[in-house]
């Protein structure tokens, strides 16, 4: 099984890179996932991450894209919402690589 290494630590991820145990996941994790999805981390990025963490910790479940753009525009407005914005900050997805840096489930049916 692929790894990764944040620190002195290792860490079991699948052959897509997702975070084998979702409660190994911290902020440092996120970074090295960022950094194999060729994602730079703003401050932008972390809210979105974070926010994803927060519905999946209270639904134990990722939210659908809908959903979490409607999460985004209550709590940031309309700017920082749309699909659009979000693939600017995750290229390949919402879904795909922002649930991924935050450490979530992989999605059934996403690579």
């Amino acid at each position: 099984m692929p790894e990764i290494t944040v620190g002195t630590e290792t860490l079991e991820v699948s052959e897509a890179g997702w975070l084998e145990n979702i409660h190994a996941w911290n902020e440092e994790v996120a970074k090295v996932i960022a950094e194999r999805e060729k994602v730079e981390m703003t401050d932008a990025h972390w809210d979105v991450v974070r926010e994803a963490r927060a519905y999946f910790d209270e639904y134990g479940v990722c939210a659908e894209p809908r959903v979490f753009m409607k999460i985004m525009k209550e709590k940031y407005g309309p700017e920082r919402s749309s699909q659009q914005y979000l693939y600017s900050l995750f290229p390949y997805g919402l879904v795909k690589q922002g649930n991924k840096i935050a450490g979530l489930p992989r999605p059934k049916g996403c690579s």
